[in-house]
Parts: structure tokens; sequence; C-alpha cells
């Protein structure tokens, strides 16, 4: 196990966190916050490939993460999440006529999923939320 590792990771998660968090109560654009609460889900997901010293996938695609990972257990709903979350991450982000500002309301769900699952993979590590800042 590599604790150390997957707090490297969940560090740079929080981060991402944070920055959605302030950009979402200052009501800045949605895209950007939709960005970075793609980016911090998918560090927290590979925090959990970290942690066992596996080798972590190259993909940016988060069901694709969480359906390699056996450490957690999301609902049918909560795996909605991360399908909006990973088309938040555009590989190509200037006009085109697949973008789009995700809708207020769809980024604070997803926000709330992000905060949550940060937890969660927390207690599952015995990590606390202390450490990370």
């Amino acid at each position: 196990m590599n604790k150390t590792s997957a707090i490297q990771w969940l560090k740079i998660a929080y981060h991402d966190l944070q920055s959605a968090i302030i950009l979402y109560e200052a009501n800045h654009y949605t895209d950007s916050i939709g960005n970075d609460l793609q980016q911090a889900i998918e560090k927290i997901l590979k925090s959990l490939f970290a942690f066992k010293n596996q080798k972590i996938p190259k993909t940016h695609n988060l069901y694709e993460l969480y359906d390699a990972v056996d450490d957690i257990k999301l609902e049918d709903y909560e795996l909605d999440y991360l399908d909006m979350a990973t088309e938040y991450l555009k590989d190509d982000r200037y006009p085109n006529p697949n973008y789009f500002l995700p809708p207020k309301e769809e980024i604070k769900e997803v926000l709330d999923f992000t905060n949550d699952l940060m937890g969660k993979v927390c207690k599952i590590l015995n990590i606390d939320k202390k450490e990370l800042k």
C-alpha cells in the first residue's frame, strides 16, 4: 500500500475541487467549473490505483476509471454524474458545434457528488481530509 502516493493525488484533486467551489460561489462560467470537477473526480479515482501501487490508466473517461477499481461502489444515479463530468473535459475547448455551458443546477449536483466522493475515498483509504490542505 502506498498512502503517500494516494495523498499526493488527493491533494491535487482537493485543489481542483476547492477551485470549483470558489468559482461556483462566484457564479463563474459553468464550463470552467465543470473542467475543474472532471479533473477532481479523475484524480480522486486515480488515487485508488496509486494507493495499491497499480498502474494508473491514462484515460480521462471517469466511468472507465471507476469500472477499473473495485474499492468503491456507486449508485446508478451517481454513475450518471461520472458520464456528465467526463463530458466537461474537452480535448478541444474552442467553440465548435458540440461546445456547451452546463446548466448551473447540474454543476451543483456534480459538485456535491465530487465532494461526497472525496469523503468516501478518504474514508476507504483511511486518510483525514486535513492531510490534503
